[in-house]
């Protein structure tokens, strides 16, 4: 079954959650000494040790290859989460510059955190949102508030950065009960869970962005939705990851579909969501109902931070099968009203550059790695 319909002239696809910074990892990123024996485990041998090896050069040669390849899936809008403790200064630029140059619509933030750095960290990364969210002025890129995930944070580092949502105007991204780490974390610190303790803290406005919810319960989900909370299913990455399936986002019908830092091939991942939801529940439509949902909720998400004026609804994509690999390659992407991929290439980037760049850059972040 295609989970994706592929024809002429659809709606243009939102990956409502992923992290640019990861787009050389395809170019034969090194697996990890040992192999990793859970999710934290996970964290710290692969992705902490990529997000602390990348420099501006790297997080550009990464941001202009995703982004790249993402629009000749046909993505038309990235919600991006982005993390480089030793680049975080002007970083969002970097990747705003990337979408810009090249036609992506995206929705960016800086995950700040204390894992590296402690508080000090922190500030510097909801400082950058803030810088980013005042000075951008790019017509396809808008800022949000950004946090890491709650396990990695004190609770005045959530309540700063509800107080600086309110401040701009903004809204929060972060990820979510993705794994049991985050509950149990909550929990030990005298919350229900990582729901909850941001609820308390103030830190959720509605229209927030909640990356996985894999643990959250029917009740949690129903109380985002009623919080006007987004949620964002990530199927290929919490398969990879071994963190579980989300059983319980059907009970919310603000759910939206992200790849996590995979490739922003949307039909790869509506056949991860179809597979899995056949496996692990019974109790939502597995099949194009529940994908023409799922793809419609990013489309209302990204909508809100854009506002009606800018059309998002006009973005649109057409796609054609791939020869092989069961993904789709998009023959022609328009946003904003310009046309970025004709007859299958790009319009406003020379791909062979972009491609021989982001090879190069990856072995230098290769090497960068072993070092972190």
């Amino acid at each position: 079954m295609t989970a994706l319909p592929v024809q002429r002239q659809v709606p243009g696809c939102v990956n409502a959650h992923t992290h640019v910074y990861s787009g050389l990892v395809p170019l034969d990123m090194p697996a990890p000494t040992e192999p990793p024996a859970h999710f934290l485990d996970i964290l710290a041998q692969v992705w902490w040790r990529l997000d602390r090896a990348l420099d501006e050069r790297a997080l550009r040669a990464a941001a202009r290859y995703y982004v790249a390849e993402a629009l000749l899936h046909g993505t038309t809008t990235l919600v991006d989460h982005h993390e480089s403790p030793e680049f975080i200064e002007g970083s969002l630029d970097v990747i705003a510059d990337a979408c810009q140059e090249l036609g992506m619509r995206a929705v960016l933030c800086y995950g700040a955190t204390e894992r590296n750095g402690g508080r000090d960290e922190a500030r510097r990364g909801l400082e950058e949102c803030r810088r980013f969210i005042r000075s951008n002025t790019r017509p396809l890129v808008r800022g949000v508030v950004g946090l890491h995930a709650s396990f990695t944070l004190s609770d005045d580092t959530v309540r700063e950065a509800g107080a600086l949502c309110d401040e701009l105007d903004s809204v929060l991204h972060i990820h979510v009960a993705e794994d049991t780490a985050d509950v149990v974390d909550a929990m030990k610190r005298g919350y229900r869970g990582p729901l909850e303790r941001l609820l308390e803290l103030g830190a959720l406005r509605p229209g927030s962005i909640l990356a996985h919810g894999v643990h959250l319960s029917e009740p949690q989900v129903r109380l985002a939705e009623r919080r006007g909370c987004w949620l964002v299913q990530n199927p290929r990455s919490n398969e990879g990851n071994g963190v579980g399936y989300p059983r319980a986002l059907w009970a919310s019908a603000r759910v939206a579909l992200g790849t996590d830092g995979y490739p922003s091939d949307l039909k790869a991942e509506t056949d991860a969501l179809v597979r899995l939801a056949r496996v692990h529940t019974h109790e939502e439509p597995a099949g194009a109902a529940g994908v023409i949902r799922r793809l419609e909720a990013g489309r209302r998400l990204a909508g809100e931070r854009f506002g009606p004026e800018e059309r998002i609804g006009s973005d649109r994509t057409e796609l054609e099968p791939e020869a092989a690999g069961g993904g789709c390659r998009a023959r022609a992407v328009r946003v904003n009203g310009r046309m970025v991929v004709e007859e299958g290439r790009l319009c406003c980037g020379d791909l062979e550059e972009i491609r021989s760049a982001a090879r190069a850059e990856a072995e230098r972040l290769w090497a960068r790695m072993e070092t972190r």
